[in-house]
C-alpha cells in the first residue's frame, strides 16, 4: 500500500520534513502552511508529492493545512522585520541581566503567536527571568533554544579556507560526523588549526571524498612494502591514491614515481 508525501522546508538549507500533502496540488517552490511543533510555520516545497511504500513510514505525516496565499508570505516579510527589533531589544536585556550567552537570531511564526530566539553558550544558562521580561515586552509565547557551534556557523554564515560561502548555509541540511581518522586517510596535515571550520570543529568537507580515498588506498601497497617493478625490486616510500601512483626506492636508491599498474606486489 501507497502513501503520498511532500517535502518541505523552512529555512535555506534547511532540514526537509515531510508532509501529507492530501489532495492539495503541489509543486516545488509552492509556499504552504503546516503545522508543526512550534505553531503554524509557513513553508517551501521542495520535493514534489510522491508516492512512497507504506512500510518505508515509520508514523504518520502531519497534513499539509492549505496552500500559502500572498498574504501569508508578505505577513512572514513583516514578521522578520519585527523579528530584528525583537533581537535588538532582547540584546539589551541579555546585556541588562549580565546572562553569560550570545543571541543569534529570532523568528515569529507565521501567525505571530510564537517569539524564538536562538543563542549560543558554553555552559547552561538560567534565562527564566529573561523569558517572563520578553514575554511582558512582546505579549507572545517566547521560547529560547541554545544551539551548538556548527549551528551557530550555520545561522551567521561565512566564509571557508577554500574563500567560498560555508557549506553548512549553502547546501547540508543535516550534520554529519566528522573524524580525524578522515583527514589521516587523505594524508592531510593533523594540525587542528588546518583541518577546522570557523566553528572550531573538524571541517564538513573531510567527509566529502574519506570513502573515496579509503578504497583508492585499499588498491595502494603500504609504505615499507617490497614490491617487484621494471627496474628491479624496490620498497615503497609514498603513493598518491589520485594519481594511482606510487613512489619507490629502487636498490640503486634512486626514487621513482610509477603507474600503480607497474607494480607487482
Amino acid at each position: 500500500m501507497a502513501e503520498k508525501i511532500v517535502g518541505i522546508r523552512f529555512k535555506t538549507a534547511g532540514k526537509v520534513y515531510y508532509f501529507d500533502p492530501g489532495e492539495l496540488d503541489l509543486e516545488v517552490n509552492d509556499y504552504v502552511i503546516v503545522e508543526t511543533s512550534r505553531g503554524m510555520e509557513l513553508g517551501k516545497v521542495v520535493i514534489a508529492p510522491r508516492q512512497v511504500l507504506a512500510s518505508e513510514v515509520n508514523e504518520p505525516f502531519k497534513a499539509v493545512t492549505r496552500k500559502a496565499e500572498p498574504e501569508d508570505v508578505s505577513r512572514a516579510q513583516e514578521f522578520e522585520a519585527k523579528a530584528e527589533e525583537a533581537l535588538i531589544e532582547c540584546g539589551k536585556m541579555i546585556d541588562e541581566l549580565q546572562l553569560p550567552m550570545k543571541l543569534l537570531s529570532a523568528e515569529y511564526n507565521v501567525d505571530g503567536s510564537r517569539l524564538t530566539f536562538l543563542f549560543s553558550a558554553e555552559q547552561r544558562v538560567d534565562f527564566r527571568e529573561l523569558v517572563r521580561r520578553l514575554t511582558r515586552q512582546f505579549k507572545v509565547k517566547v521560547e529560547l533554544r541554545q544551539v551548538g557551534t556548527r549551528d551557530e556557523a550555520k545561522l551567521l554564515g561565512g566564509f571557508g579556507r577554500c574563500g567560498r560561502p560555508l557549506c553548512c548555509m549553502s547546501f547540508i541540511t543535516e550534520f554529519d560526523p566528522v573524524s580525524i581518522r578522515m583527514a589521516k586517510d587523505q594524508d592531510l596535515p593533523l594540525n587542528p588549526m588546518k583541518i577546522s571550520g570557523v566553528c572550531g570543529r573538524l571541517m564538513c568537507c573531510l567527509g566529502y571524498e574519506s570513502e573515496q580515498y579509503r578504497a583508492m588506498k585499499e588498491k595502494m601497497p603500504r609504505a615499507g612494502q617490497q614490491v617487484s617493478t621494471a627496474m628491479g625490486d624496490a620498497t615503497v616510500v609514498g603513493s598518491n591514491p589520485l594519481k594511482e601512483t606510487v613512489l619507490v626506492q629502487l636498490e640503486s636508491e634512486a626514487t621513482v614515481e610509477l603507474p600503480l599498474s607497474d607494480v607487482s606486489y
